[in-house]
């Protein structure tokens, strides 16, 4: 009887690439709606594609990039969230 330890490879690595991607794209949510990458990037790893799921439905801040760009890049608006900010904070000290 021979041990057999190969089988179980190809699996594992595709597992492990699974959730390195769940990883990185919880990252990337949670920066683009306004929390840094830390929170996704912990979500990812523990929670793997949930992590994901999660991110996905989590309400994004009013001034993200999310919220003034969409969810991939120039959408909207075309203000950078800097520019939000400043608009934000001197309709604020107006009022």
């Amino acid at each position: 009887m021979s041990l057999v330890i190969a089988a179980i490879g190809a699996k594992a690595l595709y597992l492990l690439y699974a959730w390195l991607a769940s990883a990185i794209i919880s990252s990337y949510l949670s920066e683009r709606k306004g929390y840094g990458e830390k929170p996704g990037l912990g979500t990812g790893l523990l929670l793997s594609v949930v992590g994901v799921l999660i991110w996905l439905v989590w309400p994004a801040r009013a001034d993200s990039r999310w919220k003034l760009q969409g969810a991939f890049g120039r959408g909207g608006s075309g203000k950078t969230v800097a520019e939000a900010r400043a608009e934000r904070s001197a309709g604020g000290d107006g009022s």
